[in-house]
């Protein structure tokens, strides 16, 4: 039986799993560029953003802890499918919204690819209360200095420019003379 899901393309954040009843190096293959977009029934899929795994990876973390601990699957939403994740044995596949590249897509999987469920990753805040900005920060927010201290460093820099330049001066006539 074959069954068509619907991504609209507007969706973010959806990750769904599949299960998938099929031997091992079939699962692996479908890693390879073009075999997933064709047992899904679709032109093309990114593949950053699909992962396919034997569950006995994760060892004792498990899916369920794989999704909430690794995905970022809020506990409440996965409570339901709990037992139905558990049982799940052999390759998995984790498709998420993003691979599909913001285009509307319908999926049609092969029979061998069952789909168990779909959860939403929960979305960044990205809100802030604004941050005051320090004093320091506007322009001309500086201490300036008194005027006196302001024409001895004047002085200073001038008597400098023109020492150097005499000693060069001197340094020329020395050259031509000698």
């Amino acid at each position: 039986m074959q069954t068509t899901l619907h991504i609209p393309a507007s969706e973010r954040g959806v990750i769904r799993v599949f299960d998938l009843q099929m031997p091992p190096e079939q699962a692996q293959f479908l890693r390879e560029p073009g075999a997933l977009a064709q047992v899904l029934g679709i032109a093309e899929i990114d593949l950053t953003h699909v992962e396919i795994f034997p569950v006995s990876d994760l060892e004792e973390l498990g899916l369920p802890g794989y999704l909430t601990q690794g995905c970022g699957v809020p506990q409440a939403e996965i409570a339901p499918d709990l037992a139905a994740l558990r049982t799940l044995s052999g390759y998995v596949l984790l498709l998420r919204s993003r691979a599909f590249g913001g285009t509307a897509t319908r999926l049609t999987p092969a029979d061998q690819i069952r789909l168990v469920a779909s959860y939403g990753e929960p979305e960044t805040q990205w809100s802030a209360p604004p941050m005051p900005a320090p004093d320091s920060s506007k322009p001309y927010s500086a201490a300036k200095p008194p005027p006196r201290a302001t024409r001895d460093q004047a002085r200073r820099i001038g008597a400098s420019f023109f020492a150097v330049v005499m000693g060069l001066i001197a340094l020329i006539l020395y050259v031509l003379v000698f």
